[in-house]
């Protein structure tokens, strides 16, 4: 199913670069993708250098969408609001195809529960779209989602390369309890998390998916 989100024109992109917490900054540390490239993890390198010399990187795993996914959220690529509750985390990393090559202009469709475990099912709070930059590389900065029944901490996202199929799957949290009691949790989609040492996190998840 692919999210009723318009596609933007390339004349009307507007791209604000990389946003990448890091310690002193909460939000918004603004980076060019080559500098970004510099910070990955080594686990986003060894994936790329793996596909560059096998030539077939494994596609992410697609998941349930669940019951809580809303069509036409707001462009965005940070979901945190004055106030909100929980704890800030920004996700970088880039979409790329088997091949490893960076998939630009692709479709990412985050959305999650709040830091209670709650959904806002009304309106669009911790819900936003956004598109990969020339390189592939997409950030989001959000609050860490708080467990409700039934499932572990996770965020939702539908992530679709130009003109291709469309991937619906999680991101889950390490060390978390009910990682081992929740039946849809999968290891392949566990964040790689750092603790920027100012109370805010930064993690790394690059995506492979399908292109057409």
């Amino acid at each position: 199913m692919t999210p009723s989100v318009k596609r933007r024109q390339p004349n009307r992109l507007v791209r604000f670069g990389l946003g990448l917490a890091v310690a002193g900054a909460v939000v918004g540390t603004i980076l060019a993708p080559s500098a970004l490239a510099q910070v990955l993890p080594a686990q986003a390198q060894a994936q790329t250098t793996l596909a560059q010399t096998s030539g077939s990187l494994a596609l992410t795993v697609a998941e349930t969408e669940g019951p809580y996914y809303k069509t036409s959220s707001p462009e965005a690529t940070n979901l945190v609001q004055d106030g909100m509750q929980g704890s800030v985390i920004t996700i970088t990393g880039q979409v790329l195809d088997q091949n490893g090559q960076p998939v630009a202009n692709a479709l990412l469709d985050f959305w999650q529960a709040n830091a209670s475990g709650q959904y806002d099912n009304s309106g669009y709070t911790l819900r936003g779209h956004q598109y990969t930059d020339a390189n592939g590389y997409y950030t989001l900065t959000t609050v860490q989602p708080g467990l409700y029944p039934g499932r572990t901490e996770h965020i939702h996202v539908k992530v679709q390369a130009p003109n291709s199929p469309m991937l619906t799957t999680q991101l889950y949290f390490p060390g978390e309890a009910r990682n081992s009691t929740d039946g849809i949790f999968d290891p392949s989609l566990v964040l790689n998390i750092t603790d920027n040492g100012d109370g805010t996190q930064a993690a790394m998840f690059n995506f492979v998916v399908n292109t057409a």
